[in-house]
């Protein structure tokens, strides 16, 4: 198995954003392609967003979730 995560370039990275999940808001710290995969014999990946809420703890979620905090 190769690399387990790549960083991914977005355009709200260190701005506030909300997660239109949860609505939950945060400053949008990484985005990465992760791999989730249990086996080396089918890899799957995923791009999670990792948001640093305002106790300073951070939290993921998908990406398409991520918008700017109004």
């Amino acid at each position: 198995m190769a690399e387990r995560y790549a960083y991914v370039p977005h355009r709200l990275l260190r701005r506030r954003v909300r997660d239109i999940a949860s609505g939950a808001e945060g400053e949008l710290m990484a985005v990465i392609n992760e791999n989730v995969s249990d086996s080396a014999v089918r890899e799957h990946w995923v791009e999670l967003a990792y948001i640093r809420g305002a106790t300073g703890r951070e939290f993921t979620t998908a990406v398409g979730s991520v918008a700017p905090a109004d």
